[in-house]
């Protein structure tokens, strides 16, 4: 039994099936943390904060990706975790290249295409990643991949989990993906999950993805070649067609749009 960072207890076990170097699987229970952050929103150390990050975002406004890490790792050290959805490695270029060692959390939702699993792995191999893979909490059985629930039990409740006792997480989130993401910071506190949230490609367009991942020689999901530019899980994603916007491939029969992890 651990903390989560909120006071909140967490069971974890970590599996003892050998894995590559730097991979650890661990599976997490679910604890409801949502009266905890309540009681934080109230808490003047966290209006501190809250403001100091606000601050620094606006700081960060133009300033390049790399430099965004490092100061995120300065600031927060060993608390802080990168999470990837391994649609592609840009994110885990700019970030190994100033801390080797931080902590990649990729989020197993047991639904993945056999090719996101494969290139997980590549990427792991290529950069000696200190990765971390979770798995789907107790009850995702009940909410398969494409019901309403599905990614609160196999994203957020996990991701919640493999957070604990961090201060801070970095993300690939950007302002081009989609108008829920139009106005994100590079630099918050994120009220929902009672952390600091880092943004560094926040400014990035899909472009400047695929020119900085030429440039650098980072090798592309296999998925990409055959039309799909976002990538989730295999039994809510689908190719993009001309024209389409590049998120159209994402639960594509219906009006979702996020996933939980960037409300």
């Amino acid at each position: 039994m651990s903390s989560n960072g909120l006071g909140d207890p967490v069971e974890t076990s970590v599996s003892d099936e050998p894995h590559p170097k730097g991979r650890v699987d661990v599976n997490l229970s679910v604890v409801d943390n949502r009266t905890r952050l309540a009681e934080l929103a109230l808490d003047p150390a966290v209006a501190r904060i809250r403001q100091e990050m606000a601050d620094q975002s606006a700081a960060f406004e133009t300033a390049p990706a790399g430099l965004v890490v490092a100061w995120a790792v300065e600031r927060f050290g060993p608390k802080l975790a990168l999470s990837c959805s391994f649609q592609e490695a840009v994110l885990i270029d700019i970030a190994v290249a100033v801390d080797p060692g931080i902590e990649i959390v990729f989020l197993d939702t047991g639904s993945h295409f056999a090719e996101t699993l494969e290139y997980v792995e590549s990427i792991r191999a290529r950069y000696d990643l200190n990765l971390t893979v979770t798995s789907p909490v107790d009850g995702a059985d009940g909410h398969p991949c494409g019901t309403s629930q599905c990614c609160e039990f196999r994203k957020v409740r996990p991701l919640r989990r493999a957070l604990s006792g961090k201060d801070a997480w970095v993300t690939g989130l950007k302002r081009s993906d989609a108008a829920t993401r139009r106005h994100a910071p590079i630099v918050s506190y994120d009220e929902n999950w009672g952390m600091v949230k880092i943004n560094p490609l926040a400014t990035w367009t899909h472009q400047d993805l695929v020119g900085y991942a030429v440039d650098h020689g980072i090798p592309q999901h296999p998925l990409r070649s055959a039309g799909y530019h976002s990538i989730g899980c295999a039994p809510t994603t689908r190719p993009v067609g001309e024209g389409e916007d590049l998120r159209a491939g994402r639960w594509a029969d219906s009006d979702k749009v996020e996933c939980g992890l960037h409300l």
